[in-house]
């Protein structure tokens, strides 16, 4: 869950280790207010996933202010409660690199609309990170107080309006710590205490805000002097949980499915990387191990894209030499979160090597073919041959069979191993040796064949109109059909209706 709580960090533009902190000043505020063991518990696994819905509403984020991760960064220590706070920084940041033309524009559209439009984006943020969470078993309490990510003490909050006690105190406390946090590192910790103090009885419990108002920079400066990694995990709940086997599985298969939420183009990404890379692998002849590691590498490997802008992912033309370089650090990220934790540290090698190039011109490392693992070498290929077999904003998915020629192309030149594109493309079905098919499972919800057609479509982005055009139906039998998937699998908005098919293997096809 500390790793997952800084990739969180990478999605919203903070330095690494951020949620880590808040997570230990939740831990002193409780501490203080006397809380019982249970909210205790309830607060730690809260304050460290409290955004994981984050990526679900990204590009909504993005329609509105471009930048997501910047506009995200901004949320942090702004005063949520407070309209006449909230409105202006709305303004500020949709105006911002527009043209002077466009302003009056975009700022009668944000006071006329920016009420509604916030309802359904925290909508989708607490679905989203709702499913997510659901998925790691944490319990009734955490899923519960999770709903409440973006109420507010004065009821101004999103979407439900809860005020007060109706919202959990566990969350009451993660509001007021992870707001404190943000404001101390990014202002100044006297900054944060007389925020806690001026907002008291709008934004946060006035009770909890009294205490970090009296000890918050004593707090605060606690937090320099430990290591937020090795404390957090320190204050864990006991039974701590080791993850292993399956339940490890599952669990990056969480990681894997927040990261990809963020772009319609990148839903399912790693899942069918991880699915052909295990194949690849066992026609490669690698040991049960080495495809178990590989497997889970593959899961994680785009870890480091939460941190790139989706105005960057999803540009539909070419890119500048600054946002290249943006994009490019992404497998550092990747490595640097995953290192942390030993076990995942071993997948680190792998996953922060999937653009590495064999004759060195990769990158972030630069390394040659030699001298990356086995295994990053296969996910190398897996990821250029899943790469162009799926729609990308610059250009529409190729054929297999395209893609099959290119991959092989690239082992030709030099660019990717030449035995690791081998193993992909027979592991695809483009070479003399060939993996057994999956059988194809029964479909799940109930759904129909034209429900599955739809909900791929849906979770690709895609309008209603557009879903219509695609399938050579009607506007009002394409929306009959989403109205369907959503009523059958008991969702509300476009991205939880990605994650259900995800989860649920129906995008790999």
């Amino acid at each position: 869950m500390a790793t997952l709580a800084l990739a969180q960090d990478s999605a919203f533009g903070q330095p690494l280790e951020s949620q880590l902190r808040s997570c230990l000043l939740s831990a002193a505020i409780c501490e203080a207010a006397g809380v019982d063991a249970a909210d205790r518990e309830t607060a730690y696994w809260i304050s460290l996933l409290r955004y994981v819905g984050c990526t679900g509403h990204a590009r909504e984020v993005s329609s509105v202010f471009g930048d997501d991760v910047a506009a995200f960064a901004a949320t942090l220590v702004m005063d949520a409660a407070n309209p006449a706070e909230v409105g202006p920084l709305m303004v500020a940041a949709a105006t911002a690199g527009r043209p002077p033309e466009q302003h009056e524009a975009i700022t009668r559209a944000i006071v006329e609309g920016g009420h509604q439009w916030s309802i359904g984006n925290f909508s989708i943020g607490c679905e989203v990170g709702g499913m997510l969470i659901e998925r790691l078993h944490l319990g009734a309490a955490v899923e519960t107080a999770f709903a409440f990510t973006y109420e507010r003490w004065n009821g101004l909050g999103y979407p439900r309006g809860a005020a007060g006690e109706a919202i959990p105190l566990a969350m009451r406390v993660v509001h007021l710590a992870q707001d404190m946090e943000a404001i101390a590192r990014r202002q100044s910790p006297a900054a944060a205490v007389a925020a806690a103090a001026e907002r008291r009885d709008r934004t946060y419990d006035p009770a909890l805000a009294d205490l970090f108002a009296a000890n918050g920079l004593a707090w605060l400066a606690d937090l320099d002097n430990v290591d937020p990694w090795d404390a957090v995990l320190a204050l864990e709940p006991v039974p701590s949980r080791l993850l292993e086997g399956a339940a490890l599985d599952d669990a990056l298969l969480v990681v894997a499915d927040f990261v990809d939420l963020k772009s319609p183009f990148t839903t399912g990404h790693s899942r069918r990387c991880a699915s052909l890379a295990a194949d690849a692998a066992r026609a490669a002849g690698l040991a049960d191990d080495d495809v178990t590691r590989l497997t889970r590498a593959a899961l994680v490997h785009e870890l480091g894209m939460t941190g790139i802008p989706l105005s960057i992912m999803d540009k539909p033309g070419p890119l500048t030499r600054a946002e290249r370089d943006r994009v490019q650090v992404h497998p550092l990220v990747t490595t640097q979160v995953l290192r942390r934790a030993p076990l995942l540290a071993r997948l680190g090698t792998i996953a922060g090597a999937h653009h590495e190039r064999a004759d060195g011109s990769g990158y972030h490392r630069g390394l040659t073919g030699q001298a990356t693992d086995p295994g990053a070498r296969i996910l190398a290929a897996v990821d250029v041959y899943v790469g162009l077999t799926a729609d990308r904003a610059d250009r529409p998915a190729i054929t297999p069979e395209a893609a099959a020629a290119e991959v092989r192309n690239l082992g030709g030149q030099g660019l990717l191993d030449g035995p690791a594109a081998e193993a992909v493309l027979s592991a695809a079905g483009h070479g003399s040796v060939r993996v057994a098919p999956r059988g194809r499972a029964s479909l799940p919800g109930g759904l129909s064949h034209r429900e599955v057609e739809v909900l791929r479509l849906m979770a690709r982005g895609l309008t209603t109109r557009e879903i219509a055009d695609r399938l050579f139906i009607s506007p009002k039998t394409a929306d009959h059909h989403v109205q369907h998937v959503y009523t059958k699998i008991d969702v509300t908005t476009r991205a939880a209706a990605a994650l259900w098919a995800m989860d649920r293997g129906l995008l790999s096809a």
